[in-house]
């Protein structure tokens, strides 16, 4: 009994030996191995010989455990000899079987191919025999239609066997096309006749099963018609039921493609030619539905625009439709789609350039009209040579005489240059060529576009610019002012300048990209080139007459407010100079035109048109400064006005000019020096590479050139 309980401790899946020796001697003690180990009482012994009784329990166990594995190793290989033995006889009859299995194949393969042949010998018999027998039955049936007086055959009258009625009256009506047309007249009318009749049927048969979704039946159907003549109108059957009640909105556009999308499956699974009949389902939908809404759209042409707004906002819609419908399989031309759009707006697009083009003639003569209307201006002709010789006459006699003949009107200071007009106008011919782009045909694009840009730059810039211009050039003064004179040019130059910036881009965004790479191209460049060289012209012509008439209006302040006295005062007492009044209205009046000069141009022709004004400004004093004589305090006077007139031209930052002004006030010091220093300081600074005649018309400004005898002492 202590064996068992000694093995089922060792057998323990949590056996510890620490654990189970403790146990042992515990057992051994009794229970009271700790209060023990202290006493005198303690016996060893019996702790030895529960340990020794235990070692011998366990070494029996083990002996026993070995016994009972040997047995088990021995039980075992006696079994797995026996399997492999069992195993070599199962793989020796397998083989056997499968010898068996191949034999069998053989067998089955050639009594396959016995009753092949016996099939194929049965049907060559069974072919000819239900040909005969077909036959027979067709020409029953045609003997029936040769015989007037015979009965009406009832299989042609019975809808349960319309499919076989089908194939019969098909094959006799084909049978009836052979026949000679003579004798047998009356067979082939009554064979037409009720082949008609039988088409008839099926097709309302296929309606019917085509209302009540039965895909199936309408597979069946279609696939019997598809023999007979008749089959496109069972196809328009199918389409005219499937558009029925489909285009309700009065946005077609947005129907179309969703109409196709519902239908392609039907058409795929009904019909035996689905592409074909895709694309005769398009080509119903844009000669009917598309056609009929086009033409309603596009009857009324009284407004122009609204109708090519119209037609291009139709022809873009159904471009983009082509390139929808493309997903659809409408067959292998590719260009199917483009066709029947080139097709739907032939008409108009035809004659659509010419339309275009009366429209942006009319649009544009209607803006400048209301424009000038609002203006209170009636336009004039002012072209042709009588008006500039008028005014150079008119000029010459002003100059030798006080006569003015030349009443100038400056129209209050208004251009008759609008921005706005002129925006209005870009607008309308940015429309224009989105329409040319869109509607043009592509060998007609570029021609086309050129024809639209000379509309626009013949009323923007000939009927509108160019007539501002010559306004304004009749309203500069042509004689030397008796009041300070109003120039209006820089304005119209300014308003010119923009007007002009927004045409170089409307030319550049939408006229350019439609002629690149075409031979109107350059033609288009020379065009827009001399078109504005006139402009730039007539404005240089302009501003030319404007300087001149602020020129002569500072000789006029010159003239009228410089007194001799200010060079040549009688007193020679130092006092503080200063500018002189007259000199002091000349820079307020330059500096004004130098502003509206630097307002109204761009770019390099602000410093262009300033040099010619300093140019200008720096001849009309050096005359009017070669007119006086010049004491020691008017010559420092001199010097003060020649010193503002500098300070006024500096800020302009031309170096020329100031130059021009520098060298005038050196020339200037030679009215101031003393006569010892004239020869030292002619030969210094600006003044060493000046003609000497130059020097000497100044020098004999001086009050003393006689008293002091200065011509002897610079004699060179």
């Amino acid at each position: 009994m202590m064996m068992y309980k000694l093995l089922d401790e060792v057998e323990q899946e949590s056996f510890s030996a620490d654990d189970f020796v403790e146990r042992l001697a515990w057992r051994a003690s009794g229970g009271n191995l700790s209060t023990k180990t202290d006493n005198e009482d303690f016996n060893p012994q019996i702790i030895h010989d529960a340990f020794s009784s235990a070692i011998r329990q366990l070494t029996d166990i083990q002996r026993k455990q070995q016994r009972e594995c040997d047995q088990l190793e021995a039980k075992l290989k006696d079994e797995e000899a026996r399997y492999a033995q069992r195993v070599h006889k199962l793989m020796d009859r397998n083989k056997d079987d499968f010898s068996i299995l191949h034999q069998l194949d053989e067998k089955i393969s050639f009594v396959a191919t016995k009753v092949v042949h016996l099939g194929d010998q049965l049907e060559s018999v069974n072919t000819p025999r239900s040909r005969d027998e077909r036959a027979l039955q067709l020409m029953q049936h045609l003997n029936r239609f040769i015989d007037a007086e015979a009965p009406t055959d009832p299989l042609f009258d019975d809808d349960e066997q319309i499919f076989e009625a089908a194939d019969v009256i098909q094959k006799l009506y084909l049978i009836s096309q052979e026949l000679p047309s003579g004798k047998f007249e009356g067979a082939r009318t009554r064979i037409g006749q009720k082949y008609d009749g039988v088409e008839r049927r099926l097709i309302e048969r296929f309606v019917a099963a085509q209302k009540r979704d039965d895909r199936d039946a309408m597979k069946e159907v279609a696939s019997v018609l598809s023999q007979f003549k008749g089959y496109s109108q069972c196809v328009d059957a199918f389409i005219e039921q499937s558009q029925q009640g489909a285009f309700v909105s009065r946005d077609i556009f947005r129907e179309i493609v969703p109409v196709c999308e519902r239908n392609e499956p039907i058409i795929h699974y009904v019909f035996h030619n689905p592409a074909q009949v895709m694309g005769r389902f398009v080509l119903i939908i844009f000669h009917g539905r598309l056609q009929e809404h086009l033409h309603q759209t596009l009857a009324d042409q009284s407004n122009r625009c609204r109708y090519l707004d119209q037609l291009c906002d139709l022809y873009s819609r159904t471009q983009h439709l082509t390139k929808q419908l493309a997903k659809f399989n409408m067959g292998h031309d590719s260009s199917f789609l483009n066709k029947l759009a080139k097709k739907l707006f032939q008409e108009y697009i035809s004659s659509y350039i010419s339309v275009e083009v009366k429209q942006l003639r009319q649009c544009c003569a209607d803006t400048l009209d209301e424009y000038y209307t609002s203006q209170g201006h009636q336009k004039r002709h002012l072209y042709g040579g009588l008006g500039e010789l008028r005014r150079e006459a008119a000029a010459v006699l002003g100059t030798k005489t006080s006569i003015n003949i030349a009443a100038v009107d400056d129209h209050g200071g208004r251009t008759f240059l609008s921005e706005e007009t002129a925006i209005n106008l870009l607008q309308e011919a940015k429309r224009a060529f989105k329409r040319c782009q869109v509607l043009s045909r592509p060998q007609e694009l570029a021609q086309n576009a050129l024809q639209l840009f000379d509309i626009l730059a013949s009323s923007l810039l000939v009927e509108h610019i160019d007539y501002g211009i010559e306004l304004a050039l009749q309203a500069v003064p042509v004689n030397e002012p008796r009041a300070e004179p109003q120039l209006y040019f820089y304005d119209v130059v300014r308003q010119t300048n923009g007007v002009v910036h927004l045409l170089e881009k409307q030319y550049a965004d939408s006229l350019l990209p439609l002629v690149v790479g075409s031979s109107c191209q350059a033609e288009a460049a020379s065009r827009r080139r001399a078109l504005l060289s006139g402009v730039q012209t007539k404005l240089d012509l302009g501003l030319d007459r404007t300087l001149s008439a602020a020129c002569a209006w500072v000789r006029v302040i010159l003239q009228t407010e410089q007194k001799k006295a200010d060079f040549r005062p009688d007193t020679e007492e130092v006092v503080l100079a200063s500018a002189t009044q007259a000199c002091r209205k000349v820079v307020r009046f330059i500096s004004s035109q130098a502003a509206r000069i630097k307002d109204s141009c761009d770019g390099k022709n602000v410093d262009a048109v300033l040099t010619e004004l300093g140019e200008r400004l720096h001849r009309t004093v050096l005359e009017h400064l070669l007119q006086f004589q010049y004491n020691t305090t008017g010559a420092m006077a001199a010097i003060c006005d020649v010193n503002e007139y500098r300070k006024c031209v500096e800020s302009w930052r031309i170096a020329s000019v100031t130059a021009l002004f520098e060298t005038l006030h050196s020339l200037c010091n030679l009215l101031l020096v003393l006569p010892d220093n004239l020869r030292q300081v002619c030969s210094q600074g600006s003044l060493a590479g000046l003609d000497r005649a130059v020097l000497m018309n100044f020098i004999q400004l001086r009050a003393d050139y006689k008293t002091s005898k200065l011509a002897l002492q610079l004699r060179w």
